[in-house]
């Protein structure tokens, strides 16, 4: 029985001892390898953190429209006659463009204008009758009614004959005709745009904060999408004096040099307004940036190596107080100072304290003023 006790005893130990060996192991290995783990550095792409000069600027789109534009047409009807212009002309004001048929309208003018010589020549007569006592003073009183009554019907007739002609209000660029020779026209019909193209105005909402930061006479500039790369330039003429009680903005009108008519009205435009001092910003990519609720944070790469040593590069979280963007690029204006490393790829995979290796072969964008292109 004893020796049966010990038999037992001893193998319990053997496999108590097998146990704890092999527990012992598998806590070394598992320890081993989070520590290779943890040592395994991560790829990530950097830039160097630098101080940028920002101008603040308002941006908002608006649209373009003539100082002077119209549909023109003829106020009464007729059938037209002469057409004095072509299409895309430039023409001074009260230059003839359309003459309407006006015969049956000029003799009847001639008929009216003959009537009142008529009635002047009674009217003269009556009076030298008068001063010779023959006719009465309620006769020139009927003549001089007469008369102004006649000149009167002439002034009317000769309206209407003005009429007939079409005339150019102001000086502008013609568009395209719309009516032929022959062709009767009711009232209002259109037959040419006339539009006033230099300078031109660009119309345009901002949000009522902006008040305190635009006057009449500020520097504008302007790009249209038709002209990549170009820019025209105007100042502020007129703030409209009211808010919009349902946007809370307010509409600005600038005018815009326009000597080549390359703008036209209608056109959409981007408008600039350079506004405050220029301010100086340390800039990084939006990228690299960690946008969260409890705080924004950055890695920097820091240099752990004494020196003559091998580099030997360790990530650094760190929360970050970020100002305006501008572009892809962001402003930091707490937690990184000029000339740190920032990790600007690849954080995703970091935390305090690993390895980092930098390959900066692809990097994100960092344009002020990015502009998007088209992938076939």
């Amino acid at each position: 029985m004893i020796r049966r006790l010990v038999i037992v005893v001893g193998l319990f130990a053997a496999v108590a001892g097998a146990y704890v060996f092999f527990q012992s192991f598998k806590a070394k290995k598992i320890q081993e390898f989070m520590a290779g783990m943890a040592a395994a550095p991560q790829t990530v792409s950097t830039m160097v953190a630098k101080v940028d000069e920002w101008q603040s600027r308002l941006d908002a789109v608006g649209s373009l429209r003539a100082v002077n534009g119209a549909e023109l047409s003829f106020e009464v009807s007729g059938v037209v006659d002469t057409i004095e212009f072509k299409s895309g002309d430039d023409v001074a004001a009260g230059t003839p463009l359309v003459r309407l048929r006006s015969i049956d309208d000029l003799a009847k003018l001639r008929s009216l204008e003959a009537t009142a010589e008529l009635m002047r020549i009674t009217s003269e007569r009556n009076i030298k009758q008068f001063r010779a006592q023959a006719v009465s003073q309620a006769q020139l009183d009927t003549d001089a009614a007469n008369l102004k009554s006649a000149l009167a019907q002439v002034n009317e007739q000769q309206a209407i004959v003005n009429k007939k002609v079409l005339r150019a209000p102001f000086a502008g660029h013609l568009g395209l005709r719309m009516v032929d020779l022959g062709q009767y026209l009711t009232a209002g019909t259109p037959v040419v745009t006339l539009q006033s193209l230099d300078p031109i105005y660009a119309d345009f909402f901002l949000p009522q904060q902006a008040l305190d930061e635009i006057a009449v006479g500020q520097a504008v500039s302007a790009k249209i999408d038709t002209y990549p790369g170009q820019s025209f330039a105007g100042e502020i003429s007129a703030i409209n004096p009211k808010v919009d009680t349902n946007t809370r903005n307010v509409q600005v009108r600038a005018t815009l040099k326009n000597p080549d008519h390359k703008l036209l009205p209608g056109m959409y435009a981007t408008v600039s307004i350079v506004v405050g001092a220029p301010q100086r910003y340390i800039t990084v990519p939006q990228t690299a940036i960690t946008f969260s609720s409890y705080g924004n944070t950055i890695y920097l790469v820091d240099n752990k190596a004494p020196a003559g040593a091998p580099p030997q590069l360790v990530a650094r979280q760190t929360f970050v107080t970020t100002g305006p963007t501008r572009g892809d690029q962001i402003a930091v204006l707490k937690g990184v100072n000029e000339g740190d490393t920032v990790v600007t790829a690849g954080q995703i995979k970091l935390r305090n304290g690993v390895g980092v290796v930098v390959n900066n072969t692809v990097q994100p964008t960092d344009d002020a003023n990015p502009k998007p292109t088209e992938q076939m």
